[in-house]
């Protein structure tokens, strides 16, 4: 055993119970939570806003997660999850009883959440054996993103930090080292990207102000033109919700029945109908990514 595996616990009892509890083979590396780090208040608060959320979400599933461990790790709930949030039609049965179903289940999850995520293999924070095999670490790395991407606008806890060792299977025995890994983002460095161009343009340079709008009005009127409507001022004309709802729609590709919104609204409520019903479908789409206040 290598002399610094020793050093990444800070008790000699849980060097003992790591070595029960995991089997890492020849060749292979793993990275896990911390023992010292599973009475951090920031995890357990993450992973009890993520079963709230879960059990919010497929409530009408009548399904109830009380362990993101030991409630995930089949597939059943990932399933329902991806098919209420995205939409999705899995090809795949909802119950997968023995291991190699559940193995098999789970590889078209993932497939599933990679592609609506855009994510490259190597990109990915999780795998199918992570994820069977209970790993907390990748469960909680994959309902984060898979919130983040769904629910925008979902008010993650921020900031959570995790102490990680990863733990090779070497030929001259056990490798570790020590890493902090970030579940969920900086709320500081978050604010600090909110602050983007166009607060730079409106702090320092708002005689450019002018000449980003005509560029605004050239693409909005670009699309909405194309249904014989014209756009000459924007803080004016996109405050009742009718053209963003349009512009999303022309872009989007939506149908837009003129029941579900008001053309021609006669009330500040029914402008505010329009707004929010701008904001959810850019949420839904995947397209806003900040919290937007309607009013």
């Amino acid at each position: 055993m290598d002399s610094d595996f020793l050093n990444v616990f800070t008790q000699p009892s849980t060097v003992d119970q790591f070595l029960n509890e995991t089997v890492i083979a020849k060749g292979e590396k793993r990275k896990l939570i911390k023992p010292t780090s599973s009475n951090n208040p920031k995890l357990e608060q993450l992973k009890q806003f993520l079963i709230d959320w879960i059990n919010r979400t497929l409530q009408e599933e009548h399904i109830v997660v009380k362990s993101l461990e030991e409630d995930l790790f089949d597939g059943l709930v990932l399933h329902h999850l991806l098919e209420k949030l995205g939409s999705l039609k899995l090809d795949v049965d909802k119950i997968a009883l023995t291991e190699k179903k559940q193995r098999q289940k789970l590889s078209v999850l993932m497939a599933a959440v990679a592609k609506c995520l855009q994510l490259e293999e190597g990109q990915l924070k999780w795998s199918v054996e992570s994820i069977l095999t209970k790993d907390l670490l990748s469960t909680l790395h994959l309902l984060v993103a898979i919130a983040k991407h769904f629910n925008p606008n979902l008010a993650l806890p921020p900031n959570v930090q995790v102490e990680t060792i990863t733990i090779e299977n070497t030929s001259r025995g056990l490798k570790a080292s020590n890493a902090v890994e970030n579940i969920t983002d900086n709320k500081e460095s978050t604010e600090a990207q909110s602050n983007d161009a166009f607060d730079e343009l409106f702090s320092r340079a708002p005689d450019k102000l002018e000449a980003v709008k005509k560029v605004f009005l050239q693409f909005v009127n670009q699309h909405v033109g194309k249904l014989g409507l014209s756009v000459k001022d924007i803080e004016s004309q996109f405050s009742d919700g009718v053209i963003l709802l349009i512009l999303i729609g022309q872009l989007e590709g939506y149908f837009l029945n003129l029941r579900n919104f008001f053309l021609t609204p006669a009330s500040t409520t029914e402008m505010l109908h329009n707004v929010n019903l701008a904001l959810d479908l850019l949420a839904d789409g995947g397209l806003l990514n900040f919290s937007v206040n309607s009013e």
